[in-house]
């Protein structure tokens, strides 16, 4: 054994030792190489390909240079999947001795020191835009200053400048670029489908069409013309007109030294992608995850999975707090502090939307006096009345109908056995105390809530709300309530409203410190990162709000002394670490109630009443009465809509009583 073991250690050393002598041979025969100066063509071809990616990429870097110089008109036309551009626009243009300096790297006339950057009020900045795309194109660039007699003209076709001429011209800067990356077939390979390339375009596109909602934009397609949108007077307008969805809602937001404005639609009106949420920072079209987050963050139980808002949103902060040059294509910049961006831009959306505007108001639903009709349905003529202003008629509104004699029902029901179906009603704990003992926070919201004498909210005065207002004719399979207003019938989902109202309800009892709690014997340890650690104890005052009392057991460990009695300890680790991720990354009163909302989210849809259960007229108003003390009463708390609405007009067109 031992022999074999000393031949087979011979024949690894001699292997190595081979190996090692074949290396160093084919080392010695390879040639050295000493550092070299790149040529020029190298050089701009190397930054073409950083800031020309693609043709909507030096569309976006030419519509810029036009709002640069001034311009209040921009028309774009493109063919071939973006390998030939046409940009015109009636700026400033440039003198004749400019042209040629132009198209030379880092030759620009908006920024002299490095201190510009940090204060700059120009889109453009590092001066390679043009000299990127005459590198990689044909391109002819002309120009007419105010007071010139004549424009000039400079041709470049892959970097190999030609002499200026002098033609005839209108003020402003034309730059026609032609067979795009033609010099570079390895590049050329990597553009996609004309059809994918002028969709990017057309997107970028619109994004500096609302950047500037002052500037006149006209767009052709392969010699058609696709869109013209006249300069407006707001960005809000501009906005409705590109995005053409109305209506659309404001709101705005400050966060110490950053301001954010938003357009935006409401819950009702979303997109299956996040393609319809643009971000602007210093009017800079950008590529934000952060922002788009905290987009998603002020629709936070108010849209469904897979559904996305349509917004725009500008934010605005001091020059030195934020750096617009850390990408090439400049669609990416860098907050001083994200956080704030992220709470001004959640903000100024969430502060309008919780006001819900897209709810009627109940003087809309005003309704006309009641119209007669005869037995063939058609409307009987009036009967002199005589309508004075003592008359107990003017005090009484109703939604006009015809008296079918259903006894207060929309349709009549079968013999039901009321008693064996309040006691199945009760095993669902719809309404009796029969659910978790961890839910009893839930639990006593529900049992004050549906008109079963809850004093602390008192039910707003007919009339006062839009829910209020509706005429409630009675309930269709169990789960919906059938009511009227002056010109719809309105179906209201039993279930989803009232998870609308006991969620509010409970986020009510969070922010204002009445949620009970239960004391643990020995403190829950919970393992994370320091990190996450220490940015959940940064909080432990607010969230302690929650009910959940924190202390540090080490470097990356907390400990959970006492915990909120619906909060169930085997989900208390995995809400805490989501809290803490959610707290290191977006800051932390986000997280908070984003952590709380869930939670009280869950207790609601498991509360209230469920579909399938009866209700009398009465607990049907008494719930539309409680809607009324929740704007947001529209959605579920999982974004689910509360209700669906059928005009009369619909009605009558399927009737065939209007064509």
């Amino acid at each position: 054994m031992g022999i074999l073991t000393l031949h087979v250690d011979c024949r690894l050393s001699l292997w190595a030792l081979r190996c090692r002598v074949d290396f160093k041979t084919d080392l010695m025969q390879i040639p050295a190489m000493s550092i070299q100066i790149l040529p020029p063509e190298v050089v701009d071809q190397i930054a073409a390909g950083e800031v020309v990616e693609r043709p909507s990429h030096l569309v976006k870097e030419l519509v810029e240079n036009s709002i640069d110089a001034g311009a209040t008109r921009v028309h774009v036309e493109f063919f071939d999947g973006g390998r030939s551009v046409k940009i015109t626009d009636n700026g400033r243009g440039m003198a004749p001795e400019d042209l040629p300096k132009a198209l030379e790297r880092f030759a620009t006339s908006k920024i002299s020191t490095t201190d510009d950057l940090w204060k700059l009020k120009t889109f453009g900045f590092r001066g390679e835009a043009l000299a990127s795309i005459a590198a990689v194109s044909k391109l002819t660039l002309t120009s007419r200053r105010v007071g010139d007699e004549q424009a000039h003209q400079l041709v470049c076709e892959y970097g190999v400048k030609g002499p200026i001429d002098f033609l005839g011209g209108s003020q402003g800067t034309a730059v026609v670029m032609e067979g795009l990356f033609q010099n570079t077939p390895a590049r050329l390979k990597f553009l996609k489908s004309d059809a994918a390339e002028h969709t990017s375009i057309k997107t970028t596109l619109k994004a500096m069409a609302l950047s500037h909602f002052d500037v006149e934009f006209r767009v052709q397609e392969n010699g058609k013309l696709i869109s013209f949108w006249p300069a407006c007077s707001t960005r809000k307008e501009r906005v409705e007109q590109i995005l053409e969805i109305k209506p659309l809602y404001e709101g705005h937001a400050v966060r110490e030294n950053v301001r954010a404005y938003a357009v935006f639609g409401d819950p009702h009106t979303v997109a299956k992608t996040s393609k319809n949420i643009w971000l602007f920072a210093q009017n800079r079209w950008i590529q934000d995850r952060s922002l788009l987050a905290a987009v998603n963050e002020a629709y936070r139980h108010l849209l469904m999975h897979g559904e996305f808002p349509i917004a725009a949103i500008w934010i605005e902060t001091d020059p030195d707090c934020i750096d617009v040059n850390i990408h090439p294509t400049k669609s990416a910049v860098k907050f001083q502090n994200p956080s704030l961006a992220f709470r001004a831009v959640a903000g100024s959306i969430r502060s309008t939307l919780e006001l819900a505007p897209w709810v009627p108001t109940a003087a809309a639903t005003s309704v006309k006096p009641s119209v007669a009709f005869d037995r063939e349905g058609d409307p009987a003529p009036a009967a002199p009345i005589n309508m004075t202003f003592e008359d107990s008629a003017l005090k009484v509104t109703q939604f006009q109908k015809k008296n079918l004699n259903f006894s207060g029902s929309i349709v009549q029901q079968p013999q039901v056995d009321y008693q064996t179906l309040a006691a199945a009603a009760e095993s669902r704990s719809d309404f009796a105390a029969q659910i978790d003992s961890h839910e009893g926070q839930a639990d006593q919201l529900r049992r004050t809530s549906l008109g079963a004498g809850d004093k602390s909210n008192p039910a707003p005065a007919p009339g006062g709300g839009y829910w209020s207002s509706l005429e409630v004719l009675g309930q269709a399979h169990l789960t919906y309530i059938v009511t009227q207003s002056q010109d719809k019938l309105v179906f209201v989902d039993q279930h989803a409203a009232h998870e609308r109202v006991v969620f509010e309800k409970l986020m009510t009892a969070w922010k204002g410190g009445k949620i009970d709690i239960q004391d643990f014997l020995f403190p829950l340890a919970i393992d994370m990162s320091p990190e996450k650690a220490e940015g959940l104890l940064s909080l432990s005052s607010e969230i302690e709000r929650l009910g959940v009392v924190l202390e540090p057991l080490g470097p990356g460990t907390v400990g959970v002394k006492a915990a909120p009695l619906m909060i169930k300890e085997s989900i208390l680790s995995s809400v805490l670490d989501k809290m803490a991720t959610e707290i290191t990354d977006q800051g932390g009163s986000f997280s908070l109630e984003r952590a709380v909302g869930d939670i009280c989210a869950s207790m609601a849809c498991h509360s209230v009443v469920r579909a399938g259960q009866a209700l009398s007229i009465e607990q049907m108003r008494s719930l539309l009465q409680e809607m009324d003390q929740f704007p947001l009463s529209s959605f579920c708390p999982h974004g689910r809509p509360v209700s669906v609405e059928y005009p009369f007009y619909k009605l009558e067109k399927d009737f065939g009583r209007i064509v």
